[in-house]
């Protein structure tokens, strides 16, 4: 199972993130995010990280140029859109990023008929991501999703599950729900930007473990 860790800030941490298990590191590019960090930044860490891990990109509502600027500058290998992009917009990016980069869409889901939401990207991006909704925070907010309302969701891509997962919870999860992978940030963290590494070890060793 895939398994992205979002919101780092620090090489060191990444780095042994990455040597925990985790297959995806999330840095977030919104600069109102208390977990944001600049492109530069980003790839320091990059250029730290085993070529095998994938190195996410967040946005939200950014501009095509922006987008293209930073995944270049960051050396990002994946781009994930966590605002309120069209699925045009969606088609436009992934005609001008090179082919081998992600397109990951996600969704903050209120009730099961956001779902729905769902059906018009599914033939304009690589994967999809299912978040918490938070009326004023796009994401890691601590909040869970109703995983029943997730229980029929199929989609014809593959799908990540997010919101309020932590090494306590996800177990819990993963019994209601076979995502293609799972995403965590706040419930493995100390504060905003800063992971704690002993949570992290505790994910992984539960889902070894009982997996």
């Amino acid at each position: 199972m895939r398994v992205k860790i979002c919101g780092l800030t620090q090489v060191k941490q990444a780095q042994e993130i990455a040597a925990l298990g985790a297959s995806s590191l999330g840095f977030i590019c919104v600069e109102k995010s208390p977990r944001y960090i600049t492109p530069e930044k980003i790839r320091v860490i990059a250029e730290h990280l085993p070529s095998n891990i994938d190195k996410v990109g967040v946005f939200a509502n950014h501009s095509l140029s922006e987008i293209a600027t930073v995944v270049t500058t960051a050396k990002l290998t994946a781009i994930q859109l966590h605002g309120a992009e069209s699925p045009e917009f969606c088609a436009h990016l992934s005609k001008v990023i090179p082919h081998e980069i992600e397109l990951i869409k996600a969704f903050r889901i209120k009730t099961a008929a956001s779902l729905q939401d769902t059906l018009a990207y599914i033939d304009r991006v690589d994967t999809l991501l299912l978040d918490a909704y938070h009326p004023q925070m796009l994401g890691g907010t601590g909040k869970t999703i109703d995983w029943q309302d997730l229980e029929k969701f199929r989609p014809a891509l593959p799908w990540m599950l997010a919101g309020g997962l932590n090494p306590d919870n996800v177990l819990d999860a993963l019994s209601h729900l076979s995502p293609d992978g799972i995403d965590l940030s706040s419930g493995v963290e100390r504060s905003p930007g800063d992971k704690d590494l002993a949570k992290v070890a505790e994910l992984f060793k539960q889902l070894t473990t009982n997996l």
